[in-house]
């Protein structure tokens, strides 16, 4: 098939690369973000996705917004089979999704109906799943409530960042994403509707939502840490700056801190939580370089009486 692929972050490129390399089909080009600041000098910068569509020789189209009819009409006249989208950051409108034949297929990193959003893996994370994945639908005018066309799996492990976890699924999703574009083409894959039940919804995470709450058990403040990493970060405040946690690890046997209390060794730093301690591995105070937890706390003096989110 002629194919318009749709993305914008880092986390698309391999979906784009697998399309690029699958000797199939054919990347005629590129739906991307306009280039944004960056950078302390705040120069425009192409999106990781423009970059790579542009080292392959790929036309790479920047629409401020999907609805332009300069951007419509380009559509047109490439004239797509179908257009897979990979973390594209605009809604697209019905005259955009009624261009290619195929119309728009999503590769969306969840078990959908599950965690319908722009962070489910972060959710996913901060929820305490297991087990997560990925999936293609069609895109509707509904937010992610298109049917399926197929889904992956994969385990959740009990020290996965949402970095750690995002970047597998980019990977296995691509392969699932070529396969899609293949079952389309060949006529072997339908979309199934998704499930009236077991929706759940995954908004973009807020700063206000990766603040860390001390009275929470040990387990919630290490999903919410593991989950904001490394957007938008966890924090917390001390001496009334804004403290990022960027990692940490519960200890069931300290049981002695109340909420926020720390107690800090020659090498180590644990702080209260609502049901055991966590200890905290780096951290990364305002205007700083992230640290190690004891190098930090040495450098600041903690007194007996200090706590975290004071």
């Amino acid at each position: 098939m002629k194919l318009v692929f749709a993305g914008t972050p880092e986390v698309a490129v391999p979906a784009l690369d697998a399309l690029i390399s699958s000797g199939r089909h054919e990347v005629a080009a590129v739906v991307t973000r306009p280039d944004a600041p960056a950078g302390r000098g705040r120069r425009l910068v192409a999106s990781p996705v423009a970059q790579r569509a542009e080292e392959a020789g790929i036309e790479v189209l920047r629409p401020a917004r999907p609805r332009e009819p300069e951007f419509l009409e380009r559509l047109r006249q490439i004239a797509p089979d179908c257009c897979p989208v990979v973390a594209y950051g605009a809604l697209l409108p019905k005259a955009a999704l009624d261009i290619p034949a195929h119309g728009w297929v999503n590769l969306h990193f969840s078990l959908l109906p599950a965690w319908r959003g722009a962070a489910p893996v972060q959710h996913a994370l901060m929820a305490g799943d297991e087990i997560t994945g990925a999936s293609t639908f069609l895109i509707e005018e509904g937010l992610d409530s298109g049917p399926v066309y197929g889904t992956l799996t994969e385990e959740v492990r009990p020290t996965d960042t949402s970095g750690d976890l995002l970047t597998r699924l980019a990977f296995a999703g691509a392969g699932l994403l070529v396969a899609t574009m293949d079952g389309i083409e060949d006529g072997t894959l339908k979309a199934v509707p998704q499930p009236a039940d077991g929706v759940t919804l995954a908004p973009k995470i807020t700063v206000e939502d990766a603040r860390v709450d001390w009275a929470a058990p040990a387990l919630r403040v290490d999903r919410v840490v593991r989950g904001c990493t490394p957007a938008p970060g966890a924090w917390t405040t001390f001496r009334g700056e804004r403290l990022k946690l960027v990692q940490a690890r519960p200890v069931p046997e300290r049981t002695d801190l109340t909420p926020g209390q720390l107690a800090v060794g020659k090498n180590d730093v644990f702080v209260g939580t609502g049901s055991y301690a966590v200890e905290l591995l780096w951290v990364q105070a305002q205007g700083k370089k992230p640290m190690r937890a004891a190098d930090w706390a040495r450098g600041v003096r903690i007194t007996e009486d200090e706590r975290l989110g004071a």
